[in-house]
C-alpha cells in the first residue's frame, strides 16, 4: 500500500505536521530536516493526496476516476479503443482523465506520475513506442494501482492486458494474398520492440513458409506511417524485381504504398496488391479502398475498462493476471485480387 504522512513520521521520529510542513518547503524547518524528509518521501514513492487535500473542507464525495493513457490522439485505432473505454467506464458509473505520451517515454513516466498524485483508482495504458525501461509501470504496482496493458503490452510487467490476435491477423491476410496468386510480398512494420511488431512479423513469416515462399530480406522495412512508406517505396518499385504485393503494419502506412505505386504508374490490385492493419475511417477513404485486417478497437477498450473495474471492485483479485484475446478478421476490399 502506498506510505502516508504518518509513516514517514514515524519511521524519522518527527511528527506528522513537521512532514506536512517539510514537504511544502516551510521555513520553519530547517534545511537538513526539509531534504532529509523529501528524500525519505521520494525514495518510498509518496506523493500527497491532491483531491484529499482540495476536498478536506469539501462534504462532496471524490467521483471514481480512471487514468488512461494513448500513444497519440491522431490514429483512429486508439481513439477507437479510447471511446469503448468510456463507454464501459460509464455504464459503471466511472470517468476517465486520458492523456497522450505521444510515443515518449519521458512524458509516459510523468503521466504515470500524475495519475498516481491525483489518486486514480486504476490506469490504463499503452506504452510508448520508444519505452525500453518499466520502473514506472512496477512502481504503480507496487503501490497497488490496479494495471491493465490494451495493444502495446509491456513483457517485463506481470500485468493483466488486452491484445487482438496480431498473428493470426497477419498470417490470414499474407495468406489470403498467396491464395490470389501474389509470390513476392514486401513487408513494411514497427520496431520488433514492440510485441505487436513481432507477432505480425511471425504471421507474415509464417505464411509464406507454410506456402513454399521465400522471405526477400530486400523487401523487409521498418516502415509504420504513410510519410516514410512514400519515401521509402519508390526505391522498391524501382529495382529490377519488385513485389507484386505488400503488407504493411497498419492502414496509413498501406495507404501510403498505395497512392505512391499509383502515382509511379502501376495498377492496384492488378499489378500490386496492398494489405493493411487496423480497418480505420480512412481504408474506405482512399481508392481503390483498402483490404485490412480489423481490429476492433472498441471490444478491446472495452475489454481493458472491464477488466479493471473488476479489481478495483474486487470481482477480480487486485493481483490477479488476467489476458485477453480479441480476435481479427480479414476485411476484403479493393487493393488485393
Amino acid at each position: 500500500m502506498p506510505i502516508t504522512m504518518k509513516d514517514i513520521a514515524r519511521e524519522l521520529g518527527v511528527s506528522v505536521a513537521t512532514v506536512s510542513r517539510a514537504l511544502k518547503d516551510s521555513p520553519r524547518i530547517s534545511a537538513g530536516q526539509r531534504e532529509r524528509i523529501k528524500t525519505y518521501a521520494r525514495e518510498h514513492h509518496f506523493f500527497p493526496n491532491v483531491i484529499a487535500e482540495s476536498l478536506r473542507n469539501s462534504r462532496v464525495k471524490p467521483q471514481k476516476l480512471i487514468g488512461v493513457i494513448i500513444p497519440q490522439f491522431a490514429h483512429y485505432y486508439f481513439s477507437s479503443i479510447l471511446s469503448g473505454i468510456e463507454e464501459e467506464a460509464s455504464a459503471h458509473g466511472y470517468n476517465i482523465l486520458v492523456a497522450q505520451s505521444d510515443e515518449k517515454y519521458d512524458r509516459e513516466v510523468r503521466i504515470c506520475r500524475a495519475f498516481y498524485e491525483n489518486k486514480v483508482c486504476g490506469i490504463i495504458v499503452s506504452q510508448a513506442k520508444d519505452t525500453m525501461c518499466y520502473d514506472h509501470f512496477q512502481m504503480l504496482i507496487d503501490q497497488g494501482v490496479p494495471l491493465v496493458f490494451y495493444d502495446r503490452i509491456c513483457t517485463g510487467v506481470n500485468a493483466s492486458r488486452v491484445v487482438v490476435d496480431d498473428y493470426m491477423g497477419a498470417y490470414n491476410a499474407v495468406n489470403h494474398l498467396i491464395n490470389t496468386g501474389c509470390r513476392r510480398i514486401a513487408f513494411y512494420g514497427s520496431s520488433m520492440t514492440l510485441e505487436i511488431s513481432k507477432n505480425r512479423f511471425n504471421g507474415y513469416k509464417d505464411a509464406l513458409l507454410k506456402n513454399g515462399l521465400p522471405l526477400h530480406e530486400q523487401w523487409m522495412r521498418f516502415c509504420d506511417n504513410r510519410i516514410d512508406a512514400e519515401s521509402i517505396t519508390p526505391d522498391i518499385l524501382s529495382q529490377e524485381e519488385i513485389p507484386d504485393a505488400f503488407f504493411a503494419v497498419n492502414d496509413d502506412t498501406a495507404i501510403g504504398i498505395l497512392y505512391t505505386a499509383k502515382r509511379m504508374g502501376y495498377r492496384v490490385p492488378e499489378d500490386i496488391s496492398i494489405c493493411g492493419f487496423t480497418n480505420g475511417q480512412r481504408a474506405v477513404a482512399c481508392d481503390p479502398m483498402l483490404t485490412t485486417v480489423e481490429q476492433r478497437g472498441i471490444t478491446v477498450g472495452e475489454e481493458a475498462a472491464n477488466i479493471l473495474i473488476s479489481q478495483v471492485e474486487g470481482a477480480l483479485p487486485r493481483n490477479h493476471v488476467e489476458k485477453r484475446v480479441v480476435r481479427t478478421r480479414l476485411i476484403i476490399r479493393g487493393t488485393t485480387r
